[in-house]
């Protein structure tokens, strides 16, 4: 593959990419103390679970849908998780654990959009509040604490434990690249988005391929709660406020089509590597953090609206050539 094919292919990346290295160039220039290496590695620790709660967002959005419920089943898995290990389930147990659970509560969203046919937003905004509050009567706000020696940094050293929730989300992250573009499944979840008639017509079942989006968003939402769980010695019980608009925004702003059927997880790493630097950035520039938020809104509504132009333009271009072809 040629450098003009490579950059081809990664258009819709390529715009978050430069957004991403003129903030690293400004940060060199104006507050180098930002690549001290134990910042980086706080950064890629903190960053680590949000990504892999944004590769499953970017499944589901690939096939036209949206998930607004991840910061909710996040706090759950979180809770549910510090139980089991209050309850004596070995470490390694754990996460194999924390799949099943996500993906049952993944499940329930899955079957009520694609058996169903419910619109996404309705379902997830509805299971967002049942599993927040629910999960606030339960627990009356209390902490998950006293939790085993072992279940701190998977029972490992602090040093090794992040080295393990990083490589956790590089694999994954290595793992679904080649899956989205290789294997069937893949190529399937971007026919959907694409077109659900078309993909029907091929012999696609789209409500499989939706149902198994959701199963796998619930999969991976409560597998990064664990990875965040062992950070710390006790498990608050409003874990996850605002996680789903992370998750959201890093894949839109890294290239993913809103409306389905185009972007990677490619860009949804650098969606996350961008909207997740802007805070410590603004520190150690020293700008008011406070504008952390307006930033990340205008960065977000730009990538939106330039989605749109790019799609707008598209439609016409395709309507140009139909009309030049039946003249």
């Amino acid at each position: 593959m040629n450098f003009r094919q490579m950059l081809t292919r990664s258009k819709r990346e390529l715009p978050c990419v430069i957004a991403f290295g003129v903030l690293l160039l400004a940060l060199a220039l104006r507050a180098p103390d930002f690549f001290d290496p134990q910042n980086l590695r706080d950064l890629l620790v903190n960053t680590a679970p949000t990504l892999i709660v944004a590769l499953g967002m970017t499944i589901v959005i690939l096939t036209g849908e949206i998930d607004i419920s991840v910061g909710s089943l996040f706090a759950v898995c979180s809770v549910a998780l510090g139980w089991l290990a209050k309850a004596g389930v070995p470490i390694l147990v754990l996460p194999l654990a924390a799949l099943v659970i996500g993906a049952v509560l993944g499940a329930g969203n899955g079957w009520l959009v694609a058996r169903v046919g419910m619109p996404s937003i309705i379902v997830t905004l509805a299971t967002y509040i049942a599993w927040r509050n629910g999960l606030l009567w339960i627990t009356q706000g209390a902490w998950v604490q006293n939790l085993p020696a072992g279940f701190q940094w998977f029972g490992l050293s602090q040093r090794g434990g992040e080295t393990l929730i990083v490589l956790s989300a590089v694999i994954l992250l290595i793992a679904f690249a080649i899956a989205l573009r290789h294997l069937s499944g893949g190529r399937a979840v971007y026919a959907v988005g694409c077109d659900r008639e078309a993909s029907r017509l091929a012999g696609i079942d789209a409500r499989r391929v939706v149902f198994g989006a959701f199963v796998l968003m619930g999969a991976l939402t409560s597998l990064a709660a664990l990875l965040n769980d062992v950070r710390f010695s006790a498990i608050p019980s409003n874990l996850g406020t605002g996680l789903e608009l992370k998750a959201i925004a890093a894949v839109v702003v890294g290239g993913v089509s809103i409306t389905g059927g185009s972007g990677s997880v490619i860009g949804a790493l650098f969606g996350t590597a961008l909207l997740g630097s802007i805070g410590t950035a603004l520190v150690f520039a020293g700008i008011n953090p406070f504008w952390e938020k307006a930033i990340q809104g205008a960065i977000i509504l730009t990538a939106v609206f330039a989605d749109a132009a790019v799609s707008r333009l598209q439609k016409h271009v395709h309507l140009d050539f139909s009309r030049a072809g039946s003249a």
